[in-house]
């Protein structure tokens, strides 16, 4: 499991006062991203590395968070195919423990260049099979 601790900033709240619900998104992308980079997957343009394209995305609001809570996200591999793999992210209140919300987020490899997906090269496989969480 990766995860990570982030304060509420007020600019990501609503006139409701709570967390505006795209924000979370945003929050998950950074899971990813830093996961990524964690297991060196992450693609620049000096790198012959595959690609990651976001194919789907969901994410059940729980509970509500505000300005300056702080949130820890979770980050497991949920489950690995041929050529993309699933993310299940969870946001949890620090100081409380409540459940905030759950995601999942389906990642497939990609050829940007050639425009279409691939399969996951062995050694990204391997490393996202060491990361499966196991139900």
């Amino acid at each position: 499991m990766y995860e990570f601790e982030i304060m509420v900033r007020f600019g990501e709240t609503d006139a409701a006062g709570h967390v505006n619900n795209a924000s979370y998104f945003i929050y998950f992308e950074e899971a990813r991203i830093r996961f990524f980079e964690e297991h060196d997957f992450y693609n620049n343009s000096n790198s012959k590395k595959p690609g990651f394209i976001l194919a789907s995305t969901k994410c059940d609001y729980i509970s509500q968070a505000y300005a300056r809570d702080r949130l820890k996200i979770r980050t497991e591999v949920a489950s690995i195919g041929n050529k993309s793999f699933t993310f299940a992210h969870e946001v949890i209140n620090v100081k409380t423990g409540k459940l905030i919300a759950r995601s999942t987020a389906t990642i497939v490899t990609f050829d940007y260049e050639e425009q279409c997906s691939i399969p996951i090269p062995k050694y990204i496989r391997e490393k996202l099979q060491a990361q499966l969480i196991e139900y």
